[in-house]
């Protein structure tokens, strides 16, 4: 099976609990907990009021830091690196498992949403309205549209959002694949407004969201995610490259739901607005 290796950014820190202080630890169950009681809400929109909410508040004190900048990669999309779907009419869009425009591919997988609150770190980490979210990730086979062997011609698994009043955005997608020398990720940027997306060099903030270990190993037990069972196996946390940092606490994403009826990832994202 045909993918290519990401060969800019690599790894994920291994034991993120030997490696962060009890404050980070805290820091991270309470978020857990703020994400597990938005996704039993019963609607939409009191599930976004509740997270924005709590995330917020639990926001409100010195833990209230950026999310890390990590690279982008060398398959950005954003036309800073060749293609660039930001300028294309359609790229504003909640599911991105399809492409649009001219192509017509469709990434097949486990079903994942993602769920990305956006705060203002310089209010108190209170939600970031009106930001714009530029996310993509590599598809089952561990490809990236636009750019891999075959897929030249596709941009799914890359999407545009506003964040709403509760500084939420929300995709629907599918569960990326671990190929070679990395860590189960999905990349995304954040700019000012979604006029701004149009320039790269506007985005205030570029990191990537961690998919934690359990779940990866039951979504590649699933049919089509085959090649992604050795992959994950060989890769080495240790010599992590892009979250080892901090142990990749802020960026590990919260998941909720299951391989059957689909699966939520949530993270919360302060930035510093320009």
């Amino acid at each position: 099976m045909d993918h290519v290796p990401d060969l800019y950014d690599q790894g994920l820190q291994a034991d993120i609990a030997t490696l962060i202080d009890r404050r980070r630890v805290l820091q991270l169950i309470g978020l857990a907990g703020v994400f597990t009681v938005a996704a039993c809400a019963p609607g939409a929109s009191s599930s976004a009021s509740a997270l924005a909410s709590a995330a917020a508040t639990s926001g409100s004190s010195a833990d209230c830091d950026p999310i890390p900048e990590e690279t982008a990669g060398p398959y950005p999309g954003d036309g800073s690196n060749g293609p660039d779907v930001l300028e294309e009419s359609g790229v504003v869009r909640s599911d991105i498992r399809s492409s649009f425009g001219a192509s017509s591919g469709t990434a097949e997988g486990v079903p994942l949403t993602i769920r990305l609150l956006i705060q203002d770190e310089s209010r108190a980490c209170e939600p970031l309205a009106g930001a714009a979210v530029y996310l993509w990730h590599c598809d089952r086979e561990g490809r990236y549209s636009m750019y891999s062997d075959g897929i030249e011609d596709q941009n799914y698994l890359r999407g545009v959002q506003a964040t709403d009043a509760d500084g939420l955005v929300t995709f629907t997608s599918i569960f990326p694949a671990t190929y070679s020398g990395r860590w189960p990720h999905i990349h995304f940027e954040v700019y000012p407004d979604v006029a701004t997306t149009a320039d790269a060099g506007k985005k205030i903030a570029t990191s990537q969201v961690a998919l934690p270990a359990g779940i990866c190993a039951e979504v590649y037990a699933t049919a089509g995610y085959e090649q992604s069972v050795a992959n994950f196996a060989q890769v080495s946390l240790e010599s992590d490259n892009v979250f080892r940092d901090d142990g990749g606490v802020r960026q590990l994403g919260t998941i909720s739901g299951s391989v059957a009826d689909g699966l939520v990832v949530e993270l919360a994202v302060p930035v510093t607005p320009a």
